[in-house]
C-alpha cells in the first residue's frame, strides 16, 4: 500500500526524522517500506509498504503515525471528530442487527441537504499523489477515511431507502447488483446491508447500485460497522470480489473506529454544506464487544520483560519507564498492581495481542532489535548427535559420491497418491485442515514427492536425472501418528562414468548397484535381491512386475527398486523409462555400521598361485567366493577372477571348452604375518582350494 509522509507527519508533531530516517525506523520495527519515492518540494515522500496480515492497525496513515511516534517518543495527535449541531430529524433512522453473529457493530448517521460535487482541499491534494481515482466528494470521503484511519464505511442515497436498515442473511437466490454494475446472485450465508424491501449492500464487501450516490443525491446516510471477519472472507471469495473494505474487514477492524469514521467521513461531505439530521444511531452487540474491544487484561512482569530481551548495548537492559511508555504510546492501558507489575488493557486495534509474550514482543520491536547486545543463549546440556547421525551421514556421502543430487519435496501428498504408494492398506493419515486436495494427506511414502520432482525435470528439457529424498513418511490414524525415515531414489536418462567419461543408459542395475554400495556400510549376517512373479501380490503396485526386485538383509525387506510401472508413468505423463526405489531406512538402521579395519602389514613375501577351472554357466562367482571363503584359511589374504572366457560360437572349439560352460582363471594370494610361507604348506594350500572348486562341479584345466 502507499503512504504519504507529510500525511504521516500531520498526526505526529515535531517528528524530526527526514524521509529516509522515518523509512528505516519502521522498517527495523517490522513496518516495512520497500520503497521510497520523492514528490517534490514540499510534498514529502511516498512510502511503498508491505505490511503483514496480522498487522491491520497499520493499514492507514494513523496506525503507521501511531508506530512513528512510539518510535520517537513524541504524542499522537488526537483526532477531530466534532460536528455540527444536529438538528431534530423529521424520520429518525432505525437499525436493526438480525445476525449479531455477524455484525457486532453498526452506526447510521443522517445528513441531509448535502451538496455533491468535486472533491477539494487535502482530498483533491493527497489522492492524486497516491493514485487514488476522485469520484465525488461523498465517496471519495469515504475512501479518504479508510486511507486514514483504515476503518471502511459507506454512504447511501437516503431518499433511495424503504423504510430501516436491517443486517440480515440474504435470501437464498435474492440479487444485487453491486457497484461495478454486475448483478449477482446472494447466498443464504451472506451478509447483507438491507432496507425493510431489498438488500442494499454485500456487508464489508461492496455496496449496491440502486443507492449509490450521484449528482443528483440531497440526503444522505453514513454507514461504519464492525462486521465478522469470516464472514466477510468468505463472502469475498463465494463472489470473487477483493476489495479495499473486505481486505481490512476480514483482516479484523477496530470494533472501537466505526463512531469516529462516521464523524470524519460526515465532517467531509458537510464542508460543501449540508446538516446532520439527528443523532447518530450506534447499535452494539454485546457479545461482539466482549470479545474485540472489552477483551480481558494481561498480566505483565517487567522483570519478566528483562529476563526475556536480556541486554541491550547500553548495558542497561529495557528499564521500567521505557516499558511504561512503548505500551501506553501503543494504546496498551497500565495498572499497576505492584511495583512491576502491571494489568494491560488491550487496545481495541491490536487483536493480535494475546498473552504476556506478545506485549514483550511488542516492547522489543520497539525499542529495536538492534539495540539488543548480540548474546547466546544459556545452555545446561550438552549437544549431542540423534541416534542415526552417523548412519544417515555414511548413507548421503555414498549416494552424493555414486553422483546422485540430494533433494526435497512436501510433506503432504494427494489421496489418491497416498492409497498408491502406501505400504498397507488404510494407514494413510489425512490432514486435519489441509491445504488443498493435493495436498490433503500426509506422504505415507516419499515416492509421490520423488516422481513430482522427476517430472518437473524431464518436463523441462533436463533428460539426464539422478535425485535422492531422505525425509520422514507417516502411516496410522488421525488419534496415533507413526513417523519413521525413509529414502527414496529417482533416475532416468544416461550417467557418464569411466575414466573416459562414457554415458550409460540407466537401468535396474544402476539402482541395483546403488543399493549395493548401501548395504555394503554395513554389516548384515546376509543380504541378497529376490523377485517374484506378475500375479504374486507382493511386488509394489508401483513398479513394473518384470523389471523390479527386492532387496532382503537379515531376513528383513529393505528395499523395493524397480522401472516404474508403465500405467503410473503415463498418467504422470513421463515419456522416458524412469527407475525409482523405496529404501526403509528404519530397517537399515537396525544393522550396524561395517567398521573398516586396518590389518597389520606383512615383512614377508607374499605367494602368488593361478587356478585355471571350467564350470557349467549356472555357478555363478558368488559361490565361488563362497566356497573358497568357507576354507578359512588364515593365509589367504586375496582372491579375484582374472580371465574368464566363453566360446558363444557354441562349437566349443577353444581347448574343448563344451557348450553351455565357461573358464575362469582365479588368482589367490597366500601371505602370513610371523613367517615366510613353506613349500609344503602351500601345496596343501592348493589341493584344498581344488578340491573346493571341484565340489561345485569344476574341472581344473591342466
Amino acid at each position: 500500500m502507499n503512504i504519504l509522509s507529510h500525511w504521516i507527519r500531520s498526526y505526529v508533531p515535531g517528528l524530526t526524522l527526514s524521509d529516509r530516517e522515518l523509512a528505516e525506523a519502521l522498517t527495523l520495527r517490522g513496518i516495512a517500506v520497500e520503497g521510497i519515492f520523492e514528490l517534490g518540494p514540499g510534498q514529502g515522500s511516498l512510502f511503498e509498504m508491505d505490511i503483514t496480515t496480522n498487522r491491520v492497525d497499520a493499514m492507514n496513515h494513523y496506525g503507521i503515525a501511531r508506530e512513528a511516534a512510539a518510535i520517537v517518543g513524541r504524542p499522537l495527535a488526537p483526532l477531530d471528530v466534532t460536528l455540527p449541531a444536529f438538528q431534530a430529524p423529521a424520520k429518525p433512522v432505525m437499525v436493526s442487527i438480525e445476525a449479531p453473529e455477524l455484525c457486532g457493530r453498526f452506526t447510521a448517521r443522517a445528513l441531509s441537504q448535502v451538496r455533491i460535487q468535486p472533491s477539494s482541499g487535502l482530498v483533491a491534494e493527497r489522492f492524486p499523489l497516491l493514485q487514488q481515482k476522485l469520484i465525488s466528494n461523498a465517496v471519495d470521503a469515504t475512501n479518504y477515511v479508510t486511507l486514514a484511519i483504515g476503518q471502511p464505511t459507506h454512504v447511501f442515497d437516503r431518499d433511495k431507502l424503504e423504510g430501516g436498515i436491517i443486517l440480515r442473511h440474504a435470501r437464498s437466490g435474492e440479487k444485487l447488483r453491486t457497484l461495478d454494475g454486475i448483478e449477482r446472485v446472494l447466498d443464504a450465508e451472506d451478509l447483507v446491508v438491507a432496507d425493510e424491501k431489498k438488500a442494499l449492500a454485500l456487508a464489508g464487501v461492496i455496496g449496491g447500485w440502486d443507492t449509490m450516490i450521484t449528482g443528483e443525491t440531497k440526503n444522505i446516510l453514513v454507514e461504519a460497522a464492525w462486521f465478522d471477519p469470516g464472514t466477510v472472507r468468505r463472502s469475498s471469495k463465494r463472489h470473487g470480489l477483493h476489495t479495499d473494505a473486505s481486505h481490512r474487514f476480514e483482516r479484523g477492524a477496530d470494533f472501537n473506529a466505526p463512531p469516529v469514521a462516521s464523524a470524519l467521513v460526515s465532517q467531509l461531505i458537510l464542508a460543501a454544506g449540508g446538516h446532520v439530521d439527528g443523532e447518530m444511531i450506534d447499535v452494539v452487540v454485546p457479545a461482539a464487544a466482549a470479545r474485540t474491544a472489552h477483551r480481558p487484561g494481561i498480566s505483565l512482569s517487567h522483570s519478566e520483560v528483562r529476563r526475556i530481551l536480556g541486554a541491550t548495548e547500553d548495558g542497561l537492559g529495557v528499564v521500567q519507564q521505557k516499558t511504561e511508555s512503548v505500551l501506553q504510546a501503543l494504546g496498551c492501558g497500565l495498572q499497576k498492581v505492584a511495583e512491576g507489575n502491571y494489568q494491560v488493557t488491550l487496545p481495541s486495534w491490536r487483536l493480535d495481542l494475546e498473552r504476556e509474550i506478545d506485549l514483550i514482543e511488542e516492547i522489543a520491536r520497539v525499542y529495536g532489535y538492534n539495540r539488543f547486545a548480540n548474546t547466546l543463549p544459556g545452555f545446561p546440556g550438552i549437544v549431542s548427535e540423534t541416534p542415526h547421525a552417523s548412519k544417515e551421514a555414511v548413507i548421503r556421502q555414498t549416494l552424493l559420491a555414486l553422483g546422485w543430487n540430494e533433494a526435497v519435496s512436501s510433506s503432504f501428498c494427494s489421496a489418491t497418491d497416498a492409497v498408491t504408494f502406501a505400504s498397507q492398506p488404510g494407514l494413510a493419515v489425512a490432514m486435519g485442515n489441509p491445504l488443498n486436495e493435493e495436498a490433503g494427506m500426509l506422504r505415507p511414502s516419499l515416492l509421490p514427492g520423488m516422481l513430482t520432482m522427476l517430472a518437473n525435470n524431464l518436463n523441462r528439457n533436463l533428460s539426464d536425472v539422478q535425485l535422492f529424498e531422505r525425509g520422514t513418511v507417516f502411516s496410522g490414524n488421525p488419534e496415533r501418528v507413526d513417523e519413521r525415515p525413509a529414502l527414496a531414489l529417482g533416475a532416468s536418462g544416461v550417467v557418464w562414468s569411466g575414466p573416459d567419461l562414457r554415458a550409460h543408459a540407466i537401468d535396474f542395475y544402476h539402482l541395483k548397484g546403488t543399493v549395493e554400495a548401501m548395504v555394503e556400510k554395513f554389516a548384515p549376517r546376509s543380504f541378497y535381491f529376490d523377485t517374484f512373479e506378475a500375479g504374486a501380490g507382493i511386488t509394489p503396485a508401483w513398479l513394473h512386475p518384470g523389471r523390479s526386485a527386492r532387496a532382503v538383509a537379515d531376513g528383513i525387506t529393505v528395499a523395493w527398486i524397480g522401472q516404474l510401472d508403465p500405467a503410473e508413468a503415463q498418467q504422470r505423463k513421463l515419456r522416458q523409462s524412469v527407475y525409482v526405489g523405496e529404501i526403509y531406512l528404519d530397517r537399515l538402521y537396525r544393522l550396524p555400521l561395517r567398521q573398516p579395519i586396518a590389518p597389520e602389514l606383512s615383512r614377508f613375501q607374499p605367494v602368488q598361485r593361478d587356478f585355471s577351472f571350467v564350470f557349467a554357466d549356472a555357478v555363478r562367482w558368488q559361490a565361488i567366493a563362497e566356497a573358497l571363503g568357507n576354507l578359512h584359511i588364515a593365509e589367504l589374504t586375496r582372491f579375484a577372477p582374472r580371465e574368464i572366457f566363453r566360446d558363444d560360437s557354441g562349437k566349443g572349439a577353444r581347448q574343448a571348452l563344451p557348450a553351455g560352460h565357461f573358464s575362469i582363471l582365479i588368482r589367490v594370494i597366500f601371505q602370513a604375518l610371523e613367517r615366510t610361507l613353506r613349500e609344503e604348506e602351500l601345496q596343501s594350500y592348493s589341493q584344498s582350494i581344488i578340491a573346493a572348486l571341484e565340489s561345485l562341479g569344476g574341472r581344473q584345466r591342466i
